[in-house]
């Protein structure tokens, strides 16, 4: 069987750096962060009193009223709202399209904590057990992926991934393989988080995984420097329309990249930790290169899973030595949670978004915060992290990395049409 190409031909986004594609793109590549003091709740008594969080965002805008939006949880906001703007960019007829051809795969990572956080604390003994009758639909995990198809009658293959910060990278290798097997003509994929909840932040916190630099919440995010201490909360949805690719010529679509490979992995060695030596890491960037058929030296940038934590980003920096050999020094590797935060499930989508418009502008956004002299021994400083300032260079071929507790691993990569 001969396996399909797959395109992307569209792209949305809801993120702490602006509320459409555009908007992120721009702030992405100037290098402007997206944290500050927390709003959602009061965050006065926490370690961490600071996040990455989704500004001026009116869900009215896309939903029809406030009794719609109510009904679900704000990561299914942000899902649907990063879906509608893809949608329209992909400028798809839907009155023409064979919906049972279209599907859609969307992950969360946690689902709907916020509302799963009000509803036990609006609880009361004295009143009985009184919760809404859309508890249960607002916080599980796949209802993004159902509200987004049953909002545009989207019939073909329909479910969510979870696997923590990895969750939306897996739902794109899925899309991705749905439809080179012929299952379906488009896919409408990505993620969607908002965990910046009292349990979320306290429950990061009891871990020790969030930075508490406070005093300055906006240079808090620093990966690959010595000083780094903990990532720094975000939230948003992300989306892509991947399409088959003669589907996508034949209709005249404006295409981004092409999708090339996916690869998954596990690193079977901590609860939260990823393995010292990178072992999943560079199995996973190596199951992603074969599945693409290209060679190490093929790609250009890598958007690295890079959260900014003490033992990550070591492990990541050593597994890109050990997949790319020589090459690894000239690449360009960046950071671009320094800039959104940690989006947990929806990191991955978004990331593959930077990766799709470095390949379709030839710029690599930067990692930013790092400054001379803050240096991990630990590290390889000649490798080149995109620091501070975005580097203009021919991208032909991008990878993003993600990394999710429990060991999950999943990579992707996008090429230049016709490279």
């Amino acid at each position: 069987m001969k396996l399909k190409r797959v395109a992307v031909t569209g792209l949305g986004a809801i993120t702490p750096l602006g509320n459409n594609v555009a908007e992120t793109w721009r702030a992405l590549v100037n290098g402007v962060s997206g944290a500050g003091p927390i709003t959602h709740f009061d965050a006065s008594k926490f370690k961490t009193q600071f996040a990455c969080e989704v500004k001026d965002f009116d869900p009215l805008a896309y939903f029809p009223d406030r009794k719609e939006a109510r009904k679900c949880d704000l990561h299914a906001q942000y899902a649907l709202a990063s879906a509608q703007e893809a949608v329209k960019d992909s400028n798809l007829d839907l009155e023409k399209e064979d919906k049972d051809r279209i599907g859609v795969i969307f992950s969360s990572g946690i689902g709907g904590i916020y509302s799963f956080q009000e509803e036990v604390r609006g609880y009361s003994d004295e009143r009985g057990p009184r919760f809404s009758p859309f508890f249960i639909p607002k916080i599980i995990a796949d209802i993004s992926a159902g509200h987004i198809s049953m909002k545009y009658g989207f019939r073909g293959p329909n479910f969510a991934t979870v696997s923590a910060c990895a969750s939306s990278t897996n739902a794109i290798g899925d899309a991705f393989n749905y439809i080179r097997l012929g299952k379906a003509n488009v896919i409408v994929t990505g993620g969607a988080e908002a965990p910046i909840a009292i349990v979320g932040v306290g429950g990061f916190n009891a871990m020790n995984a969030l930075s508490t630099r406070n005093d300055s919440p906006q240079t808090a995010s620093r990966p690959f420097s010595k000083s780094r201490d903990g990532f720094v909360m975000g939230e948003g949805g992300a989306c892509l329309i991947l399409e088959e690719m003669e589907h996508a010529l034949a209709r005249g679509a404006k295409i981004y990249a092409e999708v090339m490979g996916s690869g998954m992995s596990a690193d079977a060695y901590h609860l939260t930790a990823s393995h010292p030596e990178g072992l999943g890491a560079t199995l996973v960037m190596r199951n992603a290169l074969e599945d693409a058929e290209i060679t190490p030296e093929e790609i250009d940038y890598i958007n690295v899973h890079g959260t900014s934590t003490p033992v990550g980003d070591i492990s990541e920096a050593r597994a890109i030595k050990d997949v790319f050999g020589s090459h690894a020094f000239d690449l360009n590797i960046s950071s671009t949670k320094s800039m959104t935060g940690h989006m947990l499930g929806a990191a991955g989508a978004l990331e593959t978004i930077a990766c799709v418009l470095s390949v379709y502008e030839d710029i690599v956004p930067p990692t930013i915060n790092y400054t001379d002299g803050d240096n991990d021994p630990e590290i390889d400083y000649n490798l080149n992290f995109t620091f501070n300032k975005a580097q203009k260079r021919t991208v032909n071929a991008a990878l993003s990395n993600t990394f999710g507790f429990g060991g999950h691993n999943a990579s992707v990569i996008v090429k230049k049409i016709g490279k």
